[in-house]
């Protein structure tokens, strides 16, 4: 028997137009929504809806496509990674971030990654598919239930989980909207930030779509030849060609743009790496944040040292850029992305061996 519906995977007009089909007002769907965004996992615990059209409700919906199938704490607390299965069976994850000013979710837009960048633990496995905007919005659903009973609620949302946001675009774009419209979520644009590897064309879409939304560049490299192996993509879509796109996307949104760069002892962090990606930067309306790697297993790569790292920042922030080293939330807590998935298939396999 096929699974029920996600309520979230009507729009606003589709669910008005049924509760109108079971002669309930459309201000209903309101209710229902507002519910959701309070972190309701069912139709009975909607106390102002009326019992007939809850049972009705459960009767044709399901809250949330979502199945929690493992949770990695790390943080004292304060780092919270759950791997959902999707319908059809394949997973993916999120993290929610909490810090003393805000609380941040790590959200994925698609089960696996078809990018292939070799120092990633998403990229190791098949690339499953792309989710719908209610499996998106369900994660931040999700996390608000979590942050709920903590007296906490979510402020800002990152697309840097599992998958490359723009080669999902429209489920991602419908998902932005409907994260930040006030009758449910209400995230400002401004406090969500999209990430690319680098698909020019559609940082040229996103461009066009009004919504003021940070733009992230998964850079890593200021050179092609180096990119070319970190971030395959470069292949097709040249590092300064990025560059130029994502700072066309600066100047037409007003937004700043940030550039990624995980680093990687000995491959991207020495002197020659600084001065390239300052030569790249200079005058341009952008932000670096430096990532020390998560150790994945099976690959060649392992993290600077704090000392590397320290001068790395120095050698960039001489060039004039702004620069940060980002907090490294979660290592006790399979913290790259991809490693609790990565952990739990490797887990199912040995039990299917």
């Amino acid at each position: 028997m096929d699974a029920l519906a996600s309520i979230l995977s009507l729009s606003a007009p589709e669910l008005e137009a049924w509760l109108l089909e079971h002669h309930q007002p459309a201000y209903r769907r309101r209710q229902i929504w507002s519910w959701l965004a309070r972190g309701a996992s069912s139709f009975r615990a909607m106390r102002d809806v009326p019992k007939p059209l809850r049972d009705e409700l459960e009767r044709s919906f399901r809250a949330t496509s979502l199945r929690p199938i493992a949770v990695s704490q790390a943080d004292t607390g304060l780092t919270t990674k759950t791997l959902f299965e999707l319908d059809g069976g394949h997973s993916v994850e999120a993290v929610v971030m909490r810090y003393s000013d805000r609380t941040t979710l790590c959200i994925s837009s698609q089960a696996g990654c078809p990018i292939g960048c070799p120092f990633c633990a998403t990229g190791k496995f098949p690339f499953g598919r792309n989710l719908k905007a209610h499996e998106i919005v369900e994660q931040a659903l999700d996390a608000g239930r979590l942050l709920a009973a903590e007296d906490r609620r979510l402020s800002h949302v990152v697309f840097m989980g599992m998958g490359e946001p723009m080669a999902n675009y429209r489920a991602v774009v419908d998902s932005v909207r409907r994260l930040s419209d006030p009758e449910l979520l209400g995230i400002s644009p401004r406090r969500i930030v999209v990430s690319t590897s680098g698909l020019i064309p559609r940082i040229e879409q996103l461009a066009s779509e009004k919504m003021p939304v940070t733009l992230a560049i998964s850079l890593h490299a200021a050179r092609d030849e180096l990119r070319d192996v970190l971030v395959p993509v470069n292949r097709k879509y040249p590092v300064h060609d990025l560059v130029d796109a994502a700072q066309a996307y600066a100047e037409k949104s007003g937004r700043r743009v940030s550039y990624e760069w995980v680093m990687l002892a000995g491959v991207n962090d020495t002197e020659r790496d600084a001065k390239e990606l300052g030569g790249l930067l200079k005058r341009k309306l952008a932000h670096v944040n430096l990532i020390p790697f998560n150790p994945v297993e099976d690959t060649p790569y392992r993290a600077p040292d704090r000392a590397s790292i320290r001068n790395f920042k120095q050698n960039v922030e001489a060039q004039g850029l702004n620069v940060t080293v980002r907090d490294t939330r979660g290592r006790e807590a399979d913290a790259a992305c991809g490693q609790l998935h990565e952990r739990v298939m490797k887990a199912r396999e040995r039990v299917e061996a």
